[in-house]
């Protein structure tokens, strides 16, 4: 199967990830910043801890709206290279030092070029804007409100991501921000059941409200779990090769994706952080398939569940799911 000219939805990604080698060798250098290890060695890490770090280091190179329009277009580029036909990228601004209070400018930035990448055809994206878990309920409540002063369209979504091993629970603390999103009419999506346990996805689904899940592979450690993502149709954004990357598996036979499928569970699959981690999603559904040995009936479906479960606008959905059945 070609998995490029699968029409399908990117969902759960990382614009922080995004960035090849070449180009944070080129911005470390223009900036007169030390790179924290040797070239060859850049793209090594030392699991979830020393990967966050570094996406700290990554984004503290982007100082001028200039070299954010031109992280945007790349991205888009990025994606319409793996025949992505819509993304969510999530931003989180607490990486992104050079931006740190002023939200309205990362924004706009990356507006331009996601604008300047649709006007050449290339995938279009929204914007899910993350909390960090170490950031207190003050902050968070703070960001939701400044998004919906904002208003901006490219803002499609609230998210929060981090480290939850390092953090203990956060539901409780970003209830309310959770909560005030989705009456300001932002979509509402979490990262749960990686660093954390079922917990963290329980705590998604019944204090944050979230309308999708990052990762959450580990509600297949509870059964109930798993009857309750299937019944309300809470679809999983799956990322197998960052889930492996980081210790979760030690092999893409061992990934519960498929079980949490075939218990009717929405599952799409993802990239997480392409660059950092060497992949693209065409290749991501490759592994996918043939580790489990999923059929064109299997692949389409999974791939549906990614348009179905973007935040992508309805016509564009519409328009992707009808290239989808003639696949």
């Amino acid at each position: 199967m070609d998995f490029k000219s699968l029409p399908k939805a990117e969902i759960h990604i990382h614009l922080e990830g995004c960035f090849s080698t070449e180009t944070i060798v080129e911005l470390a250098r223009e900036n007169g910043t030390p790179l924290p290890r040797p070239e060859d060695r850049l793209l090594e890490f030392q699991g979830l801890a020393d990967f966050l770090e570094f996406l700290d280091f990554i984004c503290g190179l982007s100082r001028t709206k200039d070299q954010l329009a031109k992280s945007a277009y790349a991205f888009s580029r990025r994606m319409a290279d793996s025949g992505v036909g819509y993304a969510d990228v999530i931003v989180n601004p607490t990486h992104w030092s050079s931006w740190r209070g002023d939200l309205s400018g990362l924004v706009e930035g990356l507006d331009e070029g996601f604008r300047a990448a649709e006007a050449d055809g290339l995938t279009p994206a929204g914007l899910c804007v993350s909390l960090l878990r170490q950031q207190s309920s003050a902050e968070a409540v703070e960001l939701v409100e400044e998004l919906l002063r904002l208003k901006h369209p490219r803002v499609v979504a609230l998210s929060v991501d981090g480290n939850e091993a390092a953090s203990g629970r956060t539901g409780e603390k970003f209830a309310e921000a959770f909560q005030l999103a989705g009456r300001g009419g932002l979509k509402r999506t979490a990262h749960a059941g990686e660093s954390s346990g079922p917990e963290g996805v329980r705590d998604a689904i019944f204090l944050l409200g979230a309308d999708r899940i990052d990762h959450g592979v580990r509600a297949i450690e509870d059964s109930e779990l798993v009857d309750i993502l299937a019944d309300r149709q809470i679809a999983l954004g799956i990322c197998p090769s960052s889930n492996l990357v980081l210790g979760l598996y030690k092999t893409l036979g061992e990934h519960p994706i498929d079980l949490l499928r075939r218990a009717g569970v929405p599952v799409s699959v993802n990239t997480d952080d392409p660059a950092l981690l060497r992949t693209d999603l065409a290749a991501e559904y490759a592994r996918t398939a043939d580790t489990f040995a999923w059929g064109k009936e299997t692949c389409t479906a999974v791939a549906e569940t990614s348009i179905r479960a973007s935040f992508a606008p309805d016509g564009l959905k519409a328009s992707l799911l009808e290239a989808l059945a003639t696949w």
